[in-house]
């Protein structure tokens, strides 16, 4: 009987040789933390998504009779101040008026497309004051706003001086 016992013991010990004795005798039951955040993917992703998305109509975003102005980081003020007062010369000019929008879109795409191979600076770009649009309020003003934001080739733009259509054109300014 004592040798079934120690073999019993050394069987014991033999399956247990590997064990160790635990520190405490707690179970870790949180969860792991979360991975890494891809911040720049998702920004692009949205950018994506809002570029397929253009030609949804939002009629609240710009009223008639109110001022565009963009400028990336980075523009120095004096140049902003120039292109408000329209100090720049306008090397050629966009009319959109009785555009559709995406004629509209393709219109100014291939504008800016053309004036960046001639080497442009400063453009003036006419999409009206949307008088004509009834209560919906400037259809193609808001879309051009928003368009020229999305593209890298611009700069900054703002609504032109009244001798040069006011608030129903914008001049553009283009990258070197």
């Amino acid at each position: 009987m004592t040798e079934d016992r120690d073999d019993d013991r050394r069987a014991f010990r033999q399956a247990m040789a590997d064990v160790r004795r635990l520190r405490h005798d707690r179970a870790n039951t949180r969860p792991p933390p979360p991975g890494p955040v891809p911040r720049q993917k998702l920004a692009d992703e949205r950018q994506v998504i809002d570029e397929l998305l253009t030609h949804e109509i939002h009629p609240d975003m710009v009223e008639t009779g109110e001022e565009l102005f963009h400028a990336r980081p980075g523009v120095q003020r004096g140049v902003l101040r120039k292109l408000r007062r329209g100090h720049y010369r306008i090397q050629d000019e966009l009319d959109l008026h009785g555009m559709t929008v995406p004629l509209a879109h393709a219109a100014l795409r291939e504008f800016l497309a053309e004036c960046r191979r001639h080497g442009y600076r400063c453009v003036r770009v006419i999409h009206g004051k949307g008088q004509r649009s009834s209560n919906r309020g400037p259809v193609l003003k808001s879309r051009v706003d928003r368009w020229l934001r999305q593209w890298e080739e611009v700069i900054a733009f703002s609504s032109a001086r009244p001798a040069d259509g006011g608030t129903g054109a914008v001049y553009v300014l283009l990258r070197a």
